[in-house]
C-alpha cells in the first residue's frame, strides 16, 4: 500500500502535537530530523562517490535540520561546509553553528564558489511551511542548483516548491529536480511532482500521533532510520 500524504497544515498540526502531547522537544524533532537526512544522502551519495558535501540551509527549521544533519555526516567520513547565508537567530540555530564550527566545519555564505568544489549538495533552505516569492540571496542559490551537475538532495520539499502543487510555474525552482528526497515524518502531496529517489523518515513518531493523522508507518529495517520508495509511494 502507498503511503498516504500530509497537507502542509496537517504537517504543521502534527508538530504542534509532539511538542504538547507527545513531549519532544525541537530540539529534539531537529535532531530526528537531521539524522534521517543523514542517512538518506549516505545511501544516494556514500564516500566512496566524493567525501565533500555542501549543505544549504534557510534560516528556518529546515535550515536547522541541514545544520544537525551536517554534524552527522562530519562523523560519517565526510568534510561538509554550510552555506548558511541568513542565520536563524534562534538560540537552537547558535548551538548547532557552534557545534560545526568547534568541528571545524567551515561555513561560506558564497554558495557559487563553494559549489565548484563539492561532490554533493544538500538543500534545506525551505521545507513545508514555505509559501510566497524567493528572496535573495536563496534565489540565486536556487538557481544555481537547478544548473548544476552535481546531484542534489532536498529536504522535505526541493526549495522553492509548493507543498500541493510542486514546482512554480515560473521563477527559481521551476526546473529544480534533485536526485533525490527525504520526505520527514511523511511524505508531502508534491512528491507525484517529484522524479528521483524518494525517502521518508519518521521511525518517531507515537502510534496514537500517527492514527490521528493517518500517517503510515513504512517498515524500518534494523537500526535504520528511513526507507527508499518507489515512484508509487510503496516501500523498496
Amino acid at each position: 500500500m502507498a503511503l498516504k500524504t500530509l497537507s502542509a497544515a496537517n504537517a504543521a498540526a502534527l508538530d504542534k502535537d509532539l511538542m504538547s502531547t507527545g513531549a519532544f522537544s525541537l530540539d529534539q524533532l531537529m535532531e530526528l530530523a537531521g539524522l534521517s537526512v543523514s542517512q538518506a544522502v549516505y545511501k544516494v551519495h556514500p564516500p566512496s562517490r566524493g567525501k565533500n558535501v555542501l549543505v544549504v540551509c534557510g534560516p528556518g527549521n529546515n535550515g536547522g535540520d541541514g545544520l544537525v544533519a551536517a554534524r552527522h555526516l562530519f562523523y560519517y567520513g565526510y568534510k561538509p561546509t554550510v552555506c548558511y547565508p541568513k542565520p536563524g537567530k534562534n538560540e537552537l540555530y547558535q548551538h548547532l553553528m557552534t557545534q560545526l564550527k568547534n568541528l571545524e566545519v567551515p561555513f561560506t555564505s558564497d554558495f557559487t564558489s563553494a559549489l565548484q568544489s563539492t561532490d554533493h549538495v544538500v538543500d534545506a533552505i525551505f521545507g513545508f511551511s514555505f509559501s510566497g516569492e524567493v528572496r535573495e540571496p536563496f534565489g540565486a542559490i536556487i538557481q544555481a542548483m537547478e544548473k548544476t551537475k552535481v546531484s542534489v538532495t532536498a529536504v522535505d520539499a526541493p526549495s522553492s516548491w509548493n507543498i500541493e502543487s510542486g514546482p512554480p510555474k515560473e521563477g527559481p525552482g521551476k526546473d529544480l529536480q534533485p536526485e533525490a528526497l527525504i520526505s520527514l515524518t511523511a511524505p508531502k502531496p508534491l512528491v507525484k511532482y517529484f522524479k528521483g529517489r524518494h525517502f521518508v523518515g519518521g521511525r518517531f513518531l507515537p502510534p496514537s500521533v500517527a492514527e490521528k493523522y493517518g500517517v503510515e508507518m513504512p517498515a524500518y529495517q534494523g537500526v535504520e532510520q528511513i526507507v527508499e520508495l518507489d515512484q508509487n509511494g510503496h516501500r523498496l
